[in-house]
């Protein structure tokens, strides 16, 4: 295995989107005259936003979907970001339409029934630079505003704020991610682990699984890269509970490590050894002298998503001795921008076949990670990886997509270790 490249740029390629946005004329719904505003809004309120309508083109598979502001007199721009349903370098696409005598401002798209996603409005309200100014469109989008009429809303990144999100109704289920009061619950904590590799101790959370019957030798691991992400906000045990409830899961030990923050993330996941030693030698010993869990790998799974799903490949590569299953999510796979791109893919390729699993997602949006994942699938397929699993979901580069993505490449790459599911009454 060759040395992972070094010093490569902090960013994805710079690509434009290969193809245009399905912008609709025609919103999903009808719009106000300058004296039915008051009317209009009120059922807007009602019925919650985005709008979605049949597809003026006929088609049952499709929607038309309107995203809505109410401006006031002063608003001169709201610009629709819809995660990965736009071009950085053509943002005038994604600008809305002031109806002319109202403070209706209106976007619509056509998109499949199985789109989901986050996004965020934001809003020009007339007091920052000239549209002409060179930084405008920089300025703009800083400007983000909370969706008013949509409840729905998916925690931040880090510290950011709730972003709003759509799900159109042939959206994959996320009910699994909902707290049910009828479920033994599993314990989970923040701990904080020796690891001299990354410079210092690294917060974790550790989830052990409801006390029950006792089980046969040692539980399955799972190693969720980007740990402060999917406890403290999205609370991922709820998901594990369920799961294992249902019979779908077996009773397991996930561990969540912290990714401290956008610069650590991009140094520590961008096919660090040091950081597989850390996830070899430190953190997964640490968990065995509290919680019997397996050191068999193909009773282990490391996840991640976006650079984590890289270093969930990586991870297996560099040590299949103890990780023999890979769910990754968006991987970035085109890493490095520049010489050397796709890196790892070509290690994968060039290697003999490992005892690894691959679980592969991807959203079909994702218009730069898109081809890189599809020449991993065609090498993975050419190494002998007959039993890798690769799927594009209609959406982006999101954790509401990832949600569902990583409930069903749990129960996929664990489907042998399943429990029968408790009789019901």
């Amino acid at each position: 295995m060759s040395v992972p490249p070094h010093g490569t740029p902090r960013h994805p390629p710079r690509l434009p989107r290969p193809t245009p946005l399905p912008r609709l004329a025609t919103p999903a719904a009808a719009l106000p005259g300058p004296a039915d505003g008051p009317a209009f809004w009120a059922d807007v309120h009602r019925r919650g936003t985005p709008l979605v309508g049949p597809d003026p083109q006929g088609s049952p598979e499709h929607a038309a979907v309107t995203f809505l502001w109410r401006g006031t007199p002063r608003t001169r721009a709201v610009h629709v970001l819809p995660n990965k349903l736009g071009d950085p370098r053509d943002p005038r696409g994604n600008l809305m339409t002031r109806l002319p005598g109202t403070d209706v401002w209106h976007w619509t798209l056509r998109l499949r029934r199985d789109w989901r996603g986050t996004y965020d409005l934001c809003v020009d309200a007339g007091d920052g630079p000239a549209p002409d100014d060179p930084g405008y469109w920089r300025w703009l989008r800083a400007q983000r505003r909370p969706d008013p009429f949509n409840s729905r809303v998916l925690p931040g990144r880090w510290d950011g704020d709730p972003v709003s999100y759509a799900e159109l109704p042939g959206a994959p289920d996320a009910r699994d991610w909902t707290p049910r009061p009828d479920v033994p619950r599993g314990t989970v904590a923040a701990h904080r682990v020796p690891a001299e590799r990354l410079g210092g101790p690294r917060r974790v959370w550790l989830y052990t699984p409801p006390t029950g019957p006792p089980e046969p030798g040692e539980l399955p691991v799972l190693v969720l890269l980007d740990g402060e992400h999917w406890q403290p906000r999205l609370g991922v045990a709820h998901l594990l509970d369920n799961l294992i409830a249902d019979g779908r899961l077996p009773p397991l030990v996930a561990v969540l490590p912290d990714s401290v923050d956008a610069a650590t993330r991009w140094t520590e996941l961008a096919c660090r050894p040091s950081y597989v030693a850390f996830l070899t030698e430190d953190l997964l010993p640490w968990v065995r002298q509290r919680v019997r869990i397996t050191d068999d790998p193909a009773r282990t799974v490391i996840a991640g998503q976006s650079l984590g799903g890289l270093t969930a490949a990586y991870a297996a590569h560099a040590a299949p001795h103890r990780f023999g299953n890979v769910l990754a999510q968006s991987g970035s796979f085109w890493w490095p921008d520049g010489p050397g791109a796709e890196w790892l893919t070509r290690e994968l390729a060039a290697a003999p076949r490992l005892p690894v699993r691959f679980w592969l997602s991807f959203g079909e949006q994702e218009w730069v990670a898109l081809p890189a994942a599809r020449r991993l699938r065609a090498a993975l397929a050419r190494a002998g990886y007959h039993d890798a699993v690769v799927r594009e979901f209609n959406g982006g580069h999101d954790y509401l997509c990832w949600r569902t993505e990583l409930a069903d490449g749990l129960i996929g790459l664990l489907a042998g270790e399943r429990s029968p599911a408790p009789a019901r009454p």
